[in-house]
């Protein structure tokens, strides 16, 4: 059986563009990641880093959704402690509501940004992310037990579907509860690389529930294919300086092909830049797709989605399309 993959959009800014020209880049990606025949469309969450578009995923997807018609559209993910478990259980009620079947829920815990920005949105304590992950589910599901103090709230607009739910993670913290309450798990291979320990024990942990009654993972993985391997070393020279500036706290636009290429970069940057390659799937469509493919079996994944940034948006959606074809997607597409 064919791997079903799919996008995780970041929205990236790059330099020289504005933040108005990454959230329509994403929307002309989603439109055409349709076209190619990818399984889901993710949306990630970030507040305040000047690199990344999307502070509210749960608003641009109402976007998605009204210019997509067949493909899952979703979160990769909702920042949940920021935000109180009945909201969220109605926004993506609300989508549901507006294109039922296709609405993915990927819940995560990290902050997404500084601990400043923790603070300016009121996060809840990291310690209460597992309750509010079973708050959220039985909102959604009519199914919070009887004494809890919310029991007779109904989450609107009420409905038959659902949106399917997702635990996200780069841990076995992750792994470990999404096995416990029985949700599907979304492992980030671009932010730990390879961690096969992780979804194994996912697997072997995993509690049946009424959402999901086997373990199911879908592997999250840093990737970009162009037509030689020189030109894409040539496009990953932006994503090496633009993460090296994140892990040094410089927050600025992802960097352009030319500034990447004459930067000044000293032995200890480049060895940060190859431990980051590590997490990086690139070369030529072919190669990108074994690598990925690679990386799936080892995690025993039954999907795969890819991240990709390069320094413009024509070339990232190149990158998309080359390995749409490389994974034959429009054909098994037209198979269903």
């Amino acid at each position: 059986m064919a791997l079903p993959v799919g996008i995780l959009d970041q929205s990236p800014v790059l330099a020289g563009a504005s933040p108005r020209e990454a959230i329509l880049a994403t929307l002309a990606l989603a439109r055409e990641a349709e076209r190619l025949g990818y399984h889901r469309y993710w949306l990630a969450e970030h507040h305040a880093m000047q690199g990344l578009g999307d502070p509210a995923p749960e608003v641009l997807l109402a976007r998605i959704a009204a210019e997509t018609t067949r493909m899952r559209v979703g979160t990769g993910g909702v920042l949940l402690p920021h935000y109180a478990a009945l909201k969220v259980a109605e926004q993506f009620r609300m989508l549901e509501a507006l294109a039922p079947g296709r609405i993915d829920l990927g819940i995560g815990r990290a902050p997404g940004g500084s601990q400043r920005v923790s603070m300016a949105l009121e996060s809840t304590e990291i310690q209460r992310f597992p309750r509010q992950v079973q708050d959220v589910v039985g909102f959604l599901d009519r199914t919070l037990p009887a004494d809890h103090p919310f029991a007779k709230l109904v989450a609107m607009p009420s409905g038959e579907s659902s949106p399917e739910v997702w635990l996200l993670g780069s841990s076995d913290y992750s792994a470990a509860l999404a096995a416990e309450l029985g949700l599907p798990f979304a492992f980030a291979h671009f932010i730990s690389g390879d961690a096969e320990a992780v979804t194994r024990m996912y697997r072997r942990d995993f509690r049946p529930s009424a959402r999901c009654s086997e373990p199911r993972v879908l592997l999250t993985v840093a990737a970009l294919a162009a037509e030689t391997a020189h030109e894409a070393e040539e496009l990953a020279a932006t994503i090496d300086l633009w993460r090296l500036r994140i892990r040094h706290g410089v927050d600025l636009p992802v960097p352009s092909r030319q500034e990447a290429l004459g930067y000044p970069y000293t032995p200890y940057d480049r060895d940060e830049i190859a431990y980051n390659r590590r997490r990086l799937a690139l070369g030529t469509a072919h190669a990108v797709r074994e690598r990925i493919e690679a990386a799936a079996a080892a995690h025993g994944a039954d999907e795969a989605m890819i991240l990709t940034i390069t320094p413009d948006y024509a070339s990232r959606t190149h990158s998309y399309a080359l390995l749409a074809d490389a994974f034959a997607l429009s054909r098994t597409l037209s198979e269903v």
